[in-house]
């Protein structure tokens, strides 16, 4: 089986789909390494200490009510609530000490450069990482403000570069729109469609024009940082399955990620980068 180096890309709600990548993934290859930005460090953090599927038994299980227990007026994540449960959920873990190489890519504002965290407490790296601007308070760590990574690194692929894995794959959150459908039982497609009305009456204009301005200050900025390093297979996930805040949309965003896995790795194939 052929070793690989992850890296995944943020993306707020988008980022549930690389729970159905990885999943995919395992099936080819061995993860030997993850380097993740925002959503793709907590992601990624899951995997790399071996917590992925209950962190996913988490997020499916949950309704309108549960997720709103996260929220603080006026419909801002509360970022300490959020934190307490994956370490609820996951444990405590140093991120030299994991079994699976880790990188959380976070953005030092006094300083004005990425910072990399490879060792540590796992969490308050993660955390450091998805402290998105404007949605989450920042992260102070030996005196230094730090923000989301992907402030200026949205898809780390450096820090996996050196890695002595066969290929590095790379989620991008922020493909071009595509229209695709995944069925479910009636019984999910149901509680979706009740999410669903729910989640629009709650967020308002405002909370749009808010997706749309870090939808659009992250694509810009991945737009110029892409082209300096290149994954050998790149999963490419659409902007509009999810806007960054719809946390509810686990189940059809994890089902995306695998379909989209399986097309990448068959387009893969035929052009020979894999067998």
């Amino acid at each position: 089986m052929k070793k690989i180096s992850l890296v995944l890309s943020g993306g707020g709600a988008r980022g549930y789909a690389h729970i159905g990548v990885i999943e995919e993934l395992k099936k080819h290859f061995e993860i030997i390494s993850i380097s993740g930005t925002s959503m793709g460090a907590v992601i990624g953090g899951m995997e790399a200490c071996g917590k992925l599927d209950a962190y996913k038994k988490w997020v499916m299980s949950l309704d309108f009510l549960d997720i709103f227990k996260f929220y603080k007026p006026p419909f801002k994540l509360d970022g300490e609530k959020i934190f307490n449960k994956i370490k609820e959920l996951a444990g405590e873990y140093k991120i030299e000490e994991l079994p699976i190489k880790f990188t959380a890519v976070a953005t030092d504002l006094s300083k004005k450069k990425e910072i990399w965290f490879q060792t540590g407490d796992l969490w308050t790296a993660v955390k450091a990482s998805s402290a998105i601007p404007g949605v989450f308070d920042p992260v102070i760590v030996d005196g230094r403000i730090l923000v989301d990574g992907g402030v200026l690194n949205l898809m780390p692929v450096a820090p996996v570069m050196s890695d002595f894995s066969d290929l590095i794959v790379a989620v991008n959150l922020y493909g071009e729109n595509r229209d695709i459908k995944i069925k479910f039982p009636k019984e999910i497609e149901k509680k979706q469609n009740l999410f669903e009305d729910v989640w629009n009456k709650v967020f308002n204009i405002k909370e749009n024009i808010v997706n749309k301005s870090i939808d659009l200050m992250m694509e810009v900025i991945f737009r110029y940082r892409k082209a300096e390093y290149i994954p050998d297979i790149e999963i490419i996930i659409p902007q509009n399955i999810a806007n960054w805040y719809e946390f509810h949309k686990a189940p059809e965003l994890i089902e995306i990620g695998r379909f989209l896995t399986k097309e990448a790795l068959q387009k893969a194939k035929k052009e020979g980068i894999i067998s």
